[in-house]
């Protein structure tokens, strides 16, 4: 499979499997929204995809993205709440009108990047909108791959932008484990996917942390002594409560999900190199670690 439309190519996780795509002489087609971004993106890298100018969250802009395309990369969704979308918009919907336009080009595969656990955390507003998606996409009668990580490196910065203050504050006792994994590593699981009979692939990064592990290398980062601060677990079941009984789900969706990782184990089998050290590093160069 050669052809391949990539949706979400301007995202942190799409930026690296463009590339990797690019780099393993693929023909890239790419639905964006501001194909100024992903000139961006692409400044200085040999290659360049096919760019089709549409919105994912609007079917009749889709009308023919697919055709003579062999399989479809879609890393759509929310991180940020934004433009007023809600996740059933943007996680489900719009990836639903995307295998629309590839079940209607006859296309033969389709890879999806959801969230690892995800088929146990539905009862978050944000991770149903995907698991939705993934329950349409296991019936829709086309091959397919979900692609399940723990969490990306650019996640992380959370921890940077509270050790940049000097203190970092966890729930609990901070000793869940996570191995977050870079784009630059789960790319290639991405790319890959596309020859490969798996219809579910989870995927973290090569170290495994404990909480505090990662507060003291974002303390470290900055050249901080700091403070690690363990609040009590009942806090966090308290802030959860107050958002989803006082907020909209635009407001408690994102933070539904840190809120509830916080508490849990994410490891996944291991691929890459790419060290956590070295990413945290190379952020607090710059004032800004956004």
């Amino acid at each position: 499979m050669k052809n391949v439309l990539l949706a979400g190519s301007t995202g942190y996780l799409g930026s690296y499997i463009l590339k990797e795509l690019l780099t393993q002489n693929y023909r890239v087609r790419t639905v964006v929204r501001n194909p100024a971004k992903l000139e961006k993106i692409l400044e200085g890298f040999n290659g360049r995809p096919e760019v089709v100018e549409a919105q994912v969250t609007q079917p009749e802009t889709l009308t023919g993205c697919c055709e003579g395309m062999e399989a479809v990369i879609s890393t759509v969704g929310i991180t940020r709440q934004r433009d007023g979308l809600t996740y059933m918009d943007v996680d489900y919907q719009a990836n639903l009108n995307l295998l629309e336009e590839a079940l209607k080009a006859g296309v033969k595969k389709f890879v999806y990047i959801s969230v690892f656990k995800g088929e146990s955390l539905r009862h978050l507003y944000g991770i149903n909108a995907k698991e939705m998606f993934c329950d349409r996409l296991k019936s829709a009668g086309i091959d397919y791959t979900i692609i399940r990580p723990t969490g990306f490196f650019s996640d992380m910065a959370d921890f940077l932008h509270m050790a940049q203050k000097g203190r970092v504050f966890l729930f609990g006792d901070g000793n869940n484990r996570l191995n977050p994994v870079h784009g630059a590593d789960l790319a290639p699981v991405c790319v890959n996917a596309l020859s490969l009979p798996e219809t579910e692939v989870e995927a973290g990064g090569p170290e495994v942390f404990t909480q505090n592990e990662i507060a003291a290398l974002a303390l470290k980062a900055w050249g901080k002594k700091g403070k690690i601060v363990h609040m009590p677990d009942g806090l966090r079941r308290f802030v959860l409560w107050s958002l989803k009984t006082f907020t909209s789900p635009k407001t408690y969706g994102p933070a539904e999900f840190f809120l509830t990782a916080m508490a849990l184990d994410f490891v996944a089998p291991p691929y890459g190199n790419h060290k956590l050290w070295d990413f945290f590093r190379e952020k607090t160069k710059y004032p800004d670690v956004s």
